[in-house]
């Protein structure tokens, strides 16, 4: 399994934002072994003392601790419970095949001192290997796991054909057996399934709630992962994941964010200035009666008598009556 070849793997500070967490892992199962359900108990014994072997030889930051199950202190239980590592005994499929025989014995745990990588042994693989880191660092993960694989492999063979690929329990896993996937925050994008789904189909990615698979999230966080096993290098797998998730970033980035309120400002209006009173213009003079010219008097002609002018009374304009007030008090 090589991690070379992949491109676009690296996100910008606003998008790895979004990213919460990311997990590559595969299944893998050992050379000359029955699986699972056939193994016996003395094999799954042997399987687990190959795989610890193997661990054991991991340095830098691939080294840790194995713990077996069978004889775990509860201070070990308590802490790979907290730590979300501990996997428990198989669900009622599992146990309808044979896989939960003999339990807890040959199962057990291996992870690093960083946390951030896992081996499962005789879950219902034999092997899985897991690396995960919080954030968007998909590169960093894939190398851990491929390296760790690789390393693996120098003890412990694994089961392989030319045509199938890794041989695995679950026959939707075979071929690569690898599942790429991050946790991110999509929480408009979710609100349109259609082109949620639509992006989905077009870059070979699956979409699920963050609790596993067949669970759904009301968070707006996601499990986004590839959808094809077959067929493909692993390489090609995680660049799938790696299109598929920058795809939905951008749509989520393009859908504009919810109408928000602007506060209402209120701005005090000026009061207004009254316009300057313009006096009153002054009423016009009434200009002076300009008294009658007497007539002329012919030569030695006798005054006539003017006859006496009737005094004419004014008419006195009656004072308007005051307004009722409008309406009734």
């Amino acid at each position: 399994m090589s991690y070379e070849g992949l491109t676009n793997a690296d996100f910008s500070p606003e998008d790895s934002a979004m990213v919460v967490s990311t997990r590559i892992r595969v299944g893998r199962n050992l050379d000359g072994y029955p699986l699972g359900p056939g193994v016996t108990k003395e094999q799954r014994l042997e399987i687990m003392d190959k795989v610890t072997a193997a661990c054991s030889t991991f340095e830098g930051e691939l080294a840790g601790k194995f713990y077996s199950l069978e004889g775990m202190t509860k201070e070990d239980q308590e802490k790979l419970v907290g730590d979300h590592f501990l996997f428990k005994r198989g669900d009622r499929f599992l146990e309808a095949c044979n896989l939960n025989r003999d339990w807890p014995s040959g199962r057990g745990i291996f992870h690093n001192e960083h946390k951030t990588f896992l081996v499962w042994v005789n879950e219902e693989d034999q092997l899985r290997i897991i690396s995960m880191q919080q954030g968007s660092g998909i590169k960093e993960v894939f190398q851990r796991l491929s390296t760790a694989a690789t390393e693996i492999e120098k003890i412990a063979k694994f089961s392989h054909d030319e045509h199938l690929g890794y041989i695995t329990s679950c026959p939707t896993n075979l071929g690569t057996a690898l599942r790429a996937s991050v946790h991110i925050k999509l929480p408009k994008l979710s609100k349109n399934k259609d082109q949620f789904n639509e992006i989905a189909a077009k870059y070979h990615v699956q979409i699920r709630g963050i609790h596993g698979e067949h669970t759904e999230t009301d968070d707006g966080i996601f499990d986004i992962s590839n959808k094809r096993r077959l067929g493909r290098s692993e390489a090609e797998l995680v660049q799938d994941m790696i299109d598929g998730v920058h795809a939905m970033i951008e749509a989520e980035k393009a859908i504009p964010d919810p109408a928000k309120p602007e506060a209402a400002v209120v701005a005090e209006a000026a009061p207004v200035a009254a316009p300057e009173a313009v006096p009153e213009a002054a009423p016009e003079a009434v200009p002076e009666a300009v008294p009658e010219a007497a007539p002329e008097t012919g030569p030695e002609a006798p005054a006539a008598e003017a006859p006496a002018a009737e005094a004419v009374e004014a008419p006195v304009a009656e004072a308007p009556a005051a307004e009722a007030p409008a309406g009734g008090e």
